[in-house]
């Protein structure tokens, strides 16, 4: 199936491993360019190697709490490919702990990354698009945010992931209503546990029958039987991103093999 993706320029944030980077590699494979961005020059390294013999491809460390991230982001993608239709907007992960050990620093920090800066980034991707590619043509940009399974239900154990995906969410709503006119649609993406492959995280020896056990155990609880592979996300990422979603905006796709189907 063509997306129509051809010669279009994305944004990934966080894209130097697992689903920003199937991602990356996804879009590219439909005719994208993409510019991938990292947290920071260490994590540049495996993308610049991974995406190096492209030229359709541009790898940046970027810090997205930095207020200063979007604008050299945005001003990237123009500067090299002349346009930009759309961006992928996935962060780290936040501390774990209930909320009554979590410092305040610690909640800053996540507030910044998680959803002060992708919103910062959104703002930027949206006045950096040709305001041509309007509601009319149905051809309009999108900007896809990479949510969690807290976005749903709560997560014991993840105060902070709880709290900021699920005000995240409503920005997504918000931000769907603000751009709307200007046929430009904001969605949500919530991956469910997906068997991410990074070459640099080697499990120890002595966690492996663990890490299988657990494994094992959460499949039991998904209805397809299964982690998600990232290819499957990076397919349903690109689609949100491509013109032939071009009705669909305001709401969050989820892709989890049916894990919150009572959500």
């Amino acid at each position: 199936m063509d997306l129509g993706l051809t010669d279009r320029v994305y944004l990934i944030t966080t894209g130097a491993s697992g689903l920003g980077l199937a991602a990356g590699r996804y879009l590219l494979a439909a005719g994208a360019k993409v510019i991938i961005a990292c947290q920071n020059d260490e994590e540049l390294v495996p993308v610049l190697a991974h995406f190096g013999g492209t030229a359709n491809a541009v790898g940046l460390a970027a810090d997205l709490r930095d207020p200063a991230t979007p604008e050299r982001l945005t001003a990237a993608a123009v500067a090299r490919f002349g346009r930009l239709d759309g961006c992928l907007l996935a962060t780290g992960t936040p501390a774990s702990g209930p909320v009554t050990t979590m410092g305040q620093n610690q909640w800053r920090d996540a507030f910044d990354s998680v959803v002060l800066g992708p919103i910062r980034v959104a703002n930027a991707t949206a006045s950096t698009m040709d305001p041509k590619l309007g509601s009319k043509t149905g051809t309009g940009g999108s900007i896809v945010f990479v949510l969690a399974q807290s976005a749903r239900s709560v997560v014991p154990g993840e105060a902070v992931a709880n709290t900021l995906y699920r005000g995240l969410t409503s920005a997504v709503k918000d931000l769907s209503d603000s751009f709307g006119a200007r046929g430009i649609r904001v969605n949500g993406i919530v991956p469910g546990r997906m068997s991410i492959q990074d070459a640099s995280v080697v499990p120890s020896p002595g966690r492996k029958g663990s890490a299988e056990r657990v494994r094992i155990k959460n499949e039991a609880e998904i209805p397809l039987g299964r982690y998600g592979e990232a290819e499957e996300f990076a397919s349903v990422a690109a689609f949100l991103l491509s013109p032939l979603s071009s009705y669909v905006t305001g709401t969050l796709i989820t892709v989890d093999g049916g894990l919150g189907r009572a959500n």
